[in-house]
């Protein structure tokens, strides 16, 4: 039987989960964590640039500089899970990879893996689904003909 594992993630958290047996039950065999995704981005710039306002302007607009360090983190943390995928293709751990991740860290998780590793990708949903359970995890591939 081919091992299948899906990465359940988001730019907080990245699931590795194994199909386990015939049933098709998951097993969580991993779960890696980028503390700095669940952080707001003011919390993680300290110096931030803050809010300007022009001369000819009532309002003002926001630097986006801590919108591109918050972009950085989960660029890091993509390649860290693309590292880690990379490692176990070597090790022959997996055949098959599912990866369900919101649009935008599955761009940037997609952009992290390697060649060999993009090969043995099955599928790939645009969802956030890092939070949900094995079993609820199990019930939405059955009922969406995943896997």
């Amino acid at each position: 039987m081919a091992t299948t594992w899906i990465i359940a993630a988001d730019a907080s958290r990245a699931r590795v989960l194994q199909v386990a047996d015939r049933d098709q039950q998951l097993l969580e065999i991993e779960d890696l964590l980028n503390p700095q995704g669940r952080l707001h981005n003011r919390e993680i710039n300290t110096d931030a640039s803050g809010r300007f306002r022009g001369q000819d302007r009532p309002g003002g607009h926001s630097s986006d500089d801590e919108q591109r360090t918050g972009d950085h983190y989960d660029e890091l943390f993509a390649k860290r899970v693309g590292d880690y995928l990379e490692k176990a293709r070597n090790q022959h751990r997996f055949d098959r990879l599912h990866l369900v991740a919101p649009p935008k860290f599955l761009g940037a998780l997609r952009r992290e893996l390697g060649k060999e590793v993009q090969k043995l990708v099955a599928e790939e949903i645009p969802k956030d689904l890092s939070w949900v359970n094995a079993r609820d995890l199990e019930r939405y591939f059955k009922d969406n003909g995943g896997r």
